[in-house]
């Protein structure tokens, strides 16, 4: 990949799609992970209104300590970025208290770890109407069109997808190019909705660089028959994802009515 020329190609998309849609810049949830940092710092390349939002919910202290030092160090060398933070975790209790809880404790759990990202959503579309702001995505290939490890209407809900045709390792370079604080890109990658420190590895089985491995395979026309040991493993991994989550990847479905019974 051609890192520095991605990139500017990135920039200048996200400059002309904001000056076309006639909006002031760019509202980003910011999450301590190396996804969100590289998409606010290609937004601040910009030149345009960027704002950094924090949305903790029972939030990992190292979730937040990264994400802080990240809009620090964003702050600092960008005029035009700004940030807010917008503590969820009441809203989240509150929430929890209207609804029922009953049931098989890990359906339960991952309901509310769905929820929780779409708390999220929420706000950052409030905050862009306020000041006239774009939401701008924070997935990669690999989660948006490969095993769909997002929440619908959460984390999928926005305006723009900046870096959603790069593979995660293309995200990595972009983020030491951009200068991405280390200790974002030495983390393990987490989607921060169980308020805990387990990795994406830990939900899904396998590794980026694994699933980016069974992607390229999978879209090939491999098939599982053709591998053994860990890279069947992963390939049964990857394409139980990809179908169960294919939902997400499509547009919505339409019952179209037959013109006769118009």
């Amino acid at each position: 990949m051609q890192t520095e020329k991605v990139t500017q190609h990135i920039i200048n998309w996200l400059k002309n799609y904001a000056l076309n849609a006639r909006v002031n810049g760019f509202v980003v949830g910011v999450s301590g992970g190396v996804d969100s940092a590289v998409v606010s710092t290609l937004c601040a390349e910009t030149g345009l209104e960027v704002l950094c939002l924090e949305m903790p919910i029972h939030q990992a202290a190292s979730h937040v300590n990264r994400a802080q030092e990240h809009i620090s160090q964003l702050k600092k060398r960008y005029k035009n970025v700004r940030d807010a933070k917008t503590d969820l975790t009441p809203v989240f209790e509150e929430f929890k208290t209207e609804v029922s809880l009953e049931g098989e404790q890990a359906i339960v759990d991952m309901a509310l770890a769905n929820t929780r990202a779409r708390l999220r959503m929420t706000t950052l579309y409030y905050y862009a109407g306020l000041h006239k702001l774009l939401v701008a995505g924070t997935g990669n290939k690999v989660e948006d069109f490969g095993v769909g490890f997002y929440t619908k209407y959460g984390d999928g809900g926005v305006d723009l997808s900046p870096i959603a045709d790069l593979m995660k390792s293309e995200v990595y370079k972009i983020g030491e190019y951009l200068k991405v604080p280390g200790s974002i890109l030495k983390a393990a990658p987490t989607d921060g909705l169980f308020g805990d420190d387990r990795s994406d590895e830990d939900q899904i089985g396998a590794s980026y660089p694994e699933l980016e491995w069974a992607m390229q395979v999978y879209n090939e026309g491999k098939t599982e028959e053709d591998f053994t040991g860990r890279k069947q493993e992963v390939f049964k991994i990857y394409k139980r994802y990809n179908r169960a989550n294919k939902h997400k990847m499509i547009p919505i479905p339409i019952c179209e009515i037959p013109k006769n019974l118009k």
